[in-house]
């Protein structure tokens, strides 16, 4: 097979993330808009590539006045920095895992990342005749890392908002 392009289907794909919050529990949220493309050669795992954008401002905590202080210049500054952005730019296969590296782009600051991979999956038809693959992927990153500073003290000791931040993307992409 080939090296394929696959566009990243919007519909079917989601970024979530959790970061400890008043360093008690987890908050969890998404970015409900997803797009992009990958090129991929089942055959030749190294050859994988991936372009991905999302949207800052869809992001989503199921809390408003939460959401509209994550895209304030406070943290994503959505008005100035309106996308999240990653590229590959290696792939590293083990014992049949990939880890993807790349660079990650957030709030105008670029950082390498290295994203652990699973998938992405044989190739199926969709009920409409569409060529499909799919793939999850996790990291962990450190927000201050990407000019994300902003917290705030608490009385009992600690700070409202974790440095580290978990994310997990579920992408399903369609064969152009």
């Amino acid at each position: 097979m080939a090296q394929a392009n696959y566009q990243i289907d919007p519909v079917h794909t989601s970024a979530h993330f959790s970061v400890r919050h008043l360093m008690i529990s987890n908050v969890r949220g998404e970015f409900t808009k997803v797009s992009g493309k990958i090129l991929w050669d089942a055959e030749d795992p190294s050859s994988l590539s991936i372009e991905a954008d999302i949207d800052a401002a869809s992001i989503n905590t199921r809390e408003p006045q939460r959401d509209a202080h994550l895209k304030s210049p406070d943290f994503l500054d959505v008005e100035k920095y309106p996308t999240i952005h990653f590229e590959s730019t290696q792939v590293h296969s083990d014992k049949g895992d990939l880890k993807v590296g790349g660079n990650l782009t957030i709030h105008g600051v670029t950082r390498d990342v290295v994203l652990e991979l699973e998938g992405p999956t044989p190739e199926t038809k969709d009920p409409w005749g569409n060529v499909k693959v799919g793939a999850s992927a996790t990291t962990k990153i450190n927000r201050k890392d990407f000019g994300l500073t902003w917290n705030a003290a608490l009385e009992t000791g600690g700070v409202m908002v974790g440095d580290e931040i978990k994310i997990s993307i579920d992408v399903e992409a369609a064969r152009q």
